[in-house]
This record gives C-alpha cells, structure tokens and sequence, in this order.
C-alpha cells in the first residue's frame, strides 16, 4: 500500500513539474515575399535608387495595373511600367553589368535632357541595346575628370550613397594665399548652408603663388561641396578635376571627352569593393541567380529550403 502511494506521489510531481515546464514552441518558417521595388528596379538598371524613389513618388511607376508606394514589393514576372512604358523587368535582370570611367571635359552636364540646351556628357557614351547608363555622382559644369557610369543601378548606389562614405579625391587649383590654420579648418569642418562639412585630407602640390594646386579627399558628394569649403574661407577655386572615385582613379593617358569601359576582373574587384556578390562567367550569372533567387521568393519558399539547394558539379 505504501508502495503505491509512492509511486502515486512520483507521477503527480513528474505530471507537476512537466505542466509548469515552459513549453518551446516550434520555429515557424515564414516565406519571404519578393524584392522592394526601389531595389529591383535599381538592380535591372534603370536608374539609382533615388532617381527610382523619386518616380515612385511622384507617382510615375505601375506595377499590374496598380501605382507602388516605396516599400511595396514586387517580382520580376510582374507587368512593371514606368512612364506610361511597359518593362521587360526580367530580361533587364538578365543583363550582365557594364561599367565606363569618362574623363568629363568642362562644358559639359552631367544631365539626359539640358532645359538651357547645353551639351551633356550622355552624347557622348557608348549605345546601349538595353538599360541606361547611370551616372555615379555628378560633376558640375566648370568641373572636370573622372566621371564613373554603369547600367547597374544598386552598384552606382553602393558607390555614391553618404552611408558608404565612399572618398573622392580632387585636384584644386587655388586663386589666393592658403595659410596653415586655413588648412587646418577646413580638415576640422565647418558648417555650410546646407550642414557641416570636411575634407580628409588636403595635400599641398609642387609650386608656388597665387595659383597653387592641391589634392583635397572628401567621403561625400554634396552639391559643389569642393568648391563651397574653399570658399568659406574667402578663396576662389579657378580650376577643379575629380582623379579619383573609392578604388577608381582616372587613367593616364584617357583624354578628355574619351572613354575606357572596365573588363570583367575590374568589375569584380569594384563589386567586391561595394559589398556585392562579383559577378560570374559572362557576367550575367549573378543577375540571373539574383533573378531565380526573388522569383524563389514569389513561390513562398521557405530560407531552410533554398539553402538546401545545390547547383551540380559544385561544393558548397
């Protein structure tokens, strides 16, 4: 009799501890849903994220009959227009990336269609049979050298967006006397109309009097942002060209007006330089994995199934 009731008291503590035991729920795998529409569109090339942001605000870009809102997420076999016109979104994907460094002559916008007319540096780069050349950045009409353009739009923005703090490097011509603490003020800061603002670095050329030559580094893109930090402190900038962009330094001997398109081991170490996956073989192997990969996303599968997955012939 004892001996049962033992054994009763065993099963009631292990039925106790077992209904207060916290239970672990099962991980639920949720599907991803497509891709923003922003990015997508920025990756198929046609234009920057901002630029794209922008027609999505203005209401300019209809995704299956329906305006898009910044945020909203779409897939590459939707029926995509912008400005009216239909986009072959997936075969855009397809596309492998190509890159060109433009040495910009004075004179030119860095601007599709100029209002006042004036000549645009987009007359003067190569046709493309599909997508547009993105600039990375722009350079004022008084400012020469190194421009960068691709038909990639998530690389242009990894290249140009403040977040990245991408340096440029220029050289600058000064009309006027540079002291030492001007120097050192304008590597400290100062705040401009439109917020504050630096250089990194600024390095005194050979030469001297009135008109001396400098190389300033700064890691933004602002608006005439070389030009307005001189004159901050009372100096005129009488000659201004980019040679340098991150990794991108403009080539000896590319006259201006000219054009050098980067070959597939350039481009690889420039996506490697933005954080992005290089692209393989013919240079169009990441956009088609990148377009199954969303296409993946539209079919709900689950992040633990596509891991699985495994191409033939190849370890992982």
């Amino acid at each position: 009799m004892k001996k049962t009731d033992k054994q009763n008291e065993k099963v009631k503590a292990e039925t106790v501890e077992t209904a207060v035991k916290p239970k672990t729920e099962p991980k639920i795998e949720q599907a991803v849903v497509g891709e923003r529409v922003q990015k997508l569109l920025a990756h198929a090339g046609l234009g920057s994220r901002r630029e794209i942001e922008g027609w999505i605000r203005e209401g300019l870009i209809r995704v299956n009959g329906k305006e898009v809102g910044l945020g909203d997420r779409i897939f590459p076999e939707d029926e995509v227009r912008v400005r009216g016109r239909p986009v072959n979104l997936a075969r855009k994907l397809l596309a492998p990336t190509r890159v060109i460094i433009y040495n910009k002559p004075a004179g030119q916008v860095v601007t599709r269609k100029d209002p006042e007319g004036r000549e645009t540096i987009f007359k003067h780069l190569p046709k493309l049979a599909a997508g547009r050349w993105i600039a990375v950045g722009r350079l004022d009409i008084n400012t020469l050298g190194l421009m960068i353009l691709t038909t990639n739009g998530e690389l242009a923005n990894r290249l140009m967006h403040p977040s990245q703090e991408v340096d440029r490097e220029y050289g600058v011509r000064i009309l006027g006397e540079v002291s030492d603490e001007t120097i050192m003020t304008l590597k400290k800061g100062v705040e401009l109309e439109d917020g504050f603002a630096k250089f990194t670095d600024i390095v005194a050329e050979e030469g001297e009097g009135a008109n001396r030559w400098y190389k300033v580094v700064i890691m933004e893109g602002r608006n005439r942002i070389v030009r307005r930090l001189w004159e901050s402190q009372g100096l005129t900038v009488s000659r201004l060209q980019r040679v340098r962009h991150g990794p991108i330094f403009l080539p000896k001997g590319l006259r201006t007006g000219r054009h050098y398109e980067m070959n597939d081991g350039e481009i690889k170490s420039l996506f490697e330089y933005a954080n992005m996956e290089p692209e393989k073989g013919d240079r169009g192997e990441s956009h088609r994995k990148e377009v199954s990969r969303v296409v993946r996303k539209g079919r709900g599968e689950k992040r633990s199934d596509r891991r699985k997955e495994t191409r033939p012939g190849r370890r992982r």
